[in-house]
């Protein structure tokens, strides 16, 4: 899964992509905005926007694109690790809980044929 990071902390950065590899996640993360955000996005599966350390202009660049391709964005007010890891954590759960619920309906409908 690739995630977009926008906002946070400069220092934090490294810590930022640590956690988001040690929940399988590729991660960019784009703290300030230098030149065009638009090109440098790509189309990851997820945007995370911190909402306490990013300007105002860059937040309503990201929603925007986010919005003209599709992508859902999770708005966290921290920008802290803990709070990154707890949303990961629940995030991937999720997906997971939704991944078995398909291969135990696709398991039945195959048993079935």
């Amino acid at each position: 899964m690739s995630v977009v990071i926008i906002g946070g902390n400069e220092r934090m950065v490294c810590q930022y992509a640590d956690i988001c590899k040690n929940h399988g996640c590729k991660a960019k993360i784009f703290v300030k905005e230098k030149g065009p955000l638009r090109k440098k996005l790509g189309c990851p599966d997820l945007m995370i926007l911190f909402t306490n350390t990013v300007s105002h202009k860059m937040a309503i660049t990201a929603s925007q694109e986010a919005k003209r391709n599709d992508i859902p964005v999770a708005r966290l007010q921290s920008g802290s690790c803990s709070a990154l890891k707890e949303f990961l954590e629940q995030h991937c759960s999720l997906k997971q809980e939704k991944k078995n619920f398909s291969k135990i309906s696709l398991d039945k409908m195959v048993s079935k044929c």
